[in-house]
């Protein structure tokens, strides 16, 4: 596993379901059988390496006669089953009463549709393995519920430069279809999108994406992604800067409504 955390979680999962499995006389092969999984599936569970499927652990429970105690670890799987950087952003952007975004790469997360994300994390070299790929498109869909006019907050300020509206991950038809999910998200009372256009003289966003996070307490953090680093900010200077930068982005990109019809120009083009 790729943090204490899940390794921990991971390792009583494994445990339980071994002493379970041993405790009703069946082998591997049998009760993969039993719950129609495969031995090399139970196998990798025991192990830790791999994280069961709620299905899994509701079948175990009832062929080995747990009682439930099987079954209950499908909470604490739940918990860990994303990476934990996105575990982290998740709890973070929880936390906030507003998220301000800026990116020059792809559209965000928070706004990507499943194909556009598949395209994106599949594109990472060297390459993911597949399972890893759906387990990193889960994390980040997941974490989209959060993008919601239900409470009216947070409230989202995202600023996409004009090159991730015309950048063509997925292909043609993945793009359009991107396009047309800002179109929708856009429309939500508690979301602002603008764009910043490429023939702007003035562009402050140059040195790369980053996101302000402005939580219940009071507290603004930043967030830095590149590569394979990810760093929050917390250090007052660094954070004025950033929010002095993202201020002055803001400005120089369109207004939401012209951007709104930017995109919907830009969609009738791809």
């Amino acid at each position: 596993m790729d943090d204490d955390e899940a390794g921990a979680v991971m390792k009583a999962v494994a445990r339980q379901v071994k002493l379970w499995r041993e405790a009703a006389g069946l082998t591997q092969t049998e009760l993969g059988a039993a719950i129609g999984y495969g031995e090399e599936t139970v196998s990798s569970v025991e192990r830790g390496r791999r994280i069961p499927r709620p299905e899994f652990l509701d079948r175990t429970d009832e062929v080995t006669g747990a009682g439930g105690k099987v079954a209950a670890l499908k909470a604490d799987v739940a918990a860990i089953r994303y990476p934990k950087k996105v575990r982290d952003l998740k709890k973070l952007e929880a936390e906030s009463v507003e998220l301000c975004a800026y990116n020059n790469s792809v559209i965000h997360g928070l706004l990507q549709t499943d194909e556009y994300a598949h395209a994106v994390i599949g594109n990472r070299q060297p390459p993911f393995p597949q399972n890893e790929v759906e387990r990193r498109v889960a994390g980040r869909m997941d974490r989209q519920g959060i993008v919601s006019s239900a409470t009216g907050l947070p409230v989202f300020s995202f600023v996409q430069c004009e090159a991730t509206l015309r950048r063509c991950v997925g292909g043609t038809m993945v793009l359009r279809r991107q396009l047309e999910r800002l179109l929708e998200v856009g429309q939500l009372p508690n979301v602002s999108i603008q764009v910043l256009p490429l023939h702007r003289e003035d562009n402050s966003g140059l040195e790369g994406p980053f996101r302000l996070l402005k939580l219940k307490d009071g507290t603004t953090l930043g967030h830095l992604e590149v590569q394979y680093l990810s760093r929050v900010i917390s250090n007052p200077r660094e954070l004025q800067i950033l929010e002095l930068r993202y201020g002055m982005i803001r400005a120089q990109a369109l207004t939401p409504r012209e951007s709104l019809a930017y995109i919907e120009k830009v969609r009738g083009e791809t």
